[in-house]
C-alpha cells in the first residue's frame, strides 16, 4: 500500500500545479511520489525531472528536512505522513571580482 505524503510546492512552481502550496500523493519512494506529481501536472515535469526521469540538477528535494542526496536519493522510501519539499536552486551571489574596491563605488563591468 502506498504511503500518503505531502509535497510542498515552492511559490515559483505553483503555476504548474494550479497554484497549490501542497499536493498530497501516494507512493513508496521519492521517485514514485515525484513521478505521480509529474504525471498529475505535466507542465511541472520539465521543471522537476530531466529526460532520464532524474531530478533536474537545478532542483533540490528534501524529505522531512533531509536532503535526499544524502539519503537514498530518488529510491529513498517514504512513509505515511512524510513531507517532501521541492526547492529550486536560486542563482546569484557574488564573487570577489564583483565587489567594488575600497574607494570605488562601481562594480567591474565583467560582473
Amino acid at each position: 500500500m502506498a504511503a500518503r505524503v505531502t509535497v510542498h510546492i515552492p511559490t515559483p512552481l505553483r503555476g504548474q500545479v494550479e497554484d497549490q502550496a501542497k499536493v498530497e500523493l501516494g507512493g513508496g519512494t521519492i521517485r514514485e511520489v515525484l513521478t505521480a506529481l509529474a504525471d498529475r501536472y505535466p507542465k511541472l515535469r520539465g521543471r522537476l525531472l530531466d529526460d532520464r526521469n532524474e531530478v533536474n540538477r537545478f532542483v533540490n528535494v528534501f524529505l522531512n528536512e533531509e536532503d535526499i542526496r544524502f539519503l537514498g536519493n530518488l529510491d529513498t522510501p517514504v512513509k505515511e505522513g512524510d513531507g517532501i519539499m521541492i526547492v529550486p536552486a536560486i542563482a546569484g551571489g557574488s564573487c570577489d571580482a564583483c565587489v567594488p574596491s575600497p574607494g570605488l563605488d562601481v562594480v567591474p563591468s565583467s560582473c
